[in-house]
């Protein structure tokens, strides 16, 4: 058993790495298929068993699908340039003030059409605003990375990690906010004060206040209103404990071609546009996390969650903690799915879990290589002509994320 084990805790942590760290310039989703085409082909996954991985995480498939028409649809007819270039016009020509609009922009994003959106189709719309306002772009970029963690738990809808925590049955809507709408009070501002604090020389002084801005389209219009409508219904999905992955994947493609019709556009546009290769990256990890629990990990981790309820105020500080940093080791979708196994097999207190999530959702802030958000987010950047290296991020995350964690999970265990 102990060689069985070691090829496939090798075979994972390649490919992992090779999804963070994308050698050759590959993408991501080919690191993780190849890695679970290896784990199927030496036998060391039965294949039943990886197609049974990759039919869990249906209900993220759905969810995903959904909000990236959502997210592209909205890029496409440019409704997030009116947004960015609507803050950069309020900024009045004060940095401060642009970057408090930025940062209040990327939390509805965020909390709306996911942490993915704001990395991937906020980003680049901030950079172009920024420019036209003459302001210092990173630390506005920085705005869009962190909030986009920690702005990820305000609903379940909010990230794609929340789903995978909970295995597709999330905890009704108004249970949810009981648990997570103070701590994710905390998250926000916390993570506000500390990067406005860090970024101070570079967010003072002045900006352009003649920003010319285009007008919103009626196909920007009618994204919004789709996005509105998404929202509402995926909310009231939540509060009636319903699976989000099926009416999110609806919502996104009825919002995409009712959006296209007014416009007179080929709906083909946005379709093409959205990253699929997203979806082979899941089922690639899912699988890997099917190898990496027959090697005991799973239950090892379940026994220190059966172990943490026995007190489960001092248990979910120390997992939310542990699992916020394993986050950066390993990006947090793997991460989460690893726990999620864990969490049904244990069935921990809920105290446990929610700290659980919260270390899911904020440790990503950590490192560029914490989420898929994040590593979205770096590409998006670069593409624009910044670059943000590892220990650059560190240093900010390391005074951001860490006094966020602290108090976010804090205000989890007051609520008891």
């Amino acid at each position: 058993m102990i060689l069985p084990s070691v090829a496939i805790w090798t075979i994972c942590a390649v490919a992992i790495a090779g999804v963070v760290v994308r050698p050759f310039r590959w993408p991501e989703a080919i690191w993780a298929m190849a890695g679970a085409a290896i784990l199927v082909l030496a036998g060391l996954v039965a294949p039943a068993a990886a197609l049974g991985a990759v039919g869990r995480g249906l209900d993220v498939y759905l969810f995903l699908i959904g909000m990236m028409l959502l997210s592209e649809t909205a890029r496409e007819h440019g409704l997030f340039d009116w947004i960015a270039a609507t803050a950069a016009i309020h900024a009045r020509g004060s940095s401060p003030r642009l970057f408090v609009l930025i940062y209040a922009a990327g939390i509805v994003t965020t909390t709306f059409l996911s942490n993915d959106a704001t990395a991937v189709v906020l980003t680049p719309a901030v950079y172009a605003a920024a420019r036209k306002a003459k302001a210092e772009p990173l630390p506005l970029l920085f705005a869009c990375a962190l909030i986009a963690n920690a702005a990820s738990f305000v609903l379940p809808i909010s990230n794609p990690a929340n789903i995978v925590l909970y295995g597709g049955t999330m905890p009704p809507l108004g249970r949810w906010l009981a648990s997570f709408a103070l701590p994710s009070i905390a998250a926000i501002g916390v993570t506000f004060v500390m990067l406005r604090w860090v970024e101070r020389a570079r967010i003072a002084g002045t900006c352009a206040a003649d920003i010319a801005r285009d007008k919103l389209s009626a196909g920007g219009k009618a994204a919004l209103a789709g996005i509105v409508g998404t929202a509402a219904l995926l909310l009231l999905a939540s509060a009636f404990d319903t699976a989000l992955g099926l009416p999110a994947a609806l919502a996104g493609t009825i919002t995409t071609l009712g959006v296209c019709g007014i416009a007179r556009r080929s709906p083909l546009v946005p379709f093409r546009s959205v990253s699929w290769s997203v979806l082979p990256l899941v089922a690639g990890l899912f699988v890997l996390v099917e190898a990496l629990t027959q090697t005991g990990v799973t239950a090892y981790v379940a026994d220190l969650l059966r172990h943490a309820s026995a007190d489960p105020v001092r248990g979910a500080a120390l997992a939310g903690t542990a699992l916020a940093f394993v986050c950066n080791a390993m990006n947090n979708l793997p991460a989460g799915l690893l726990a999620s196994i864990a969490v049904a097999q244990a069935e921990p207190a809920r105290i446990v879990t929610d700290a659980l999530l919260i270390g899911l959702d904020l440790g990503p802030n950590l490192s560029i290589t914490g989420s898929l958000a994040t590593i979205l987010w770096l590409q998006a950047i670069r593409r624009e002509g910044e670059d943000v290296g590892f220990w650059q991020f560190l240093k900010i995350g390391t005074v951001t994320m860490v006094p966020a964690l602290i108090a976010a999970i804090g205000a989890r265990l007051m609520l008891g």
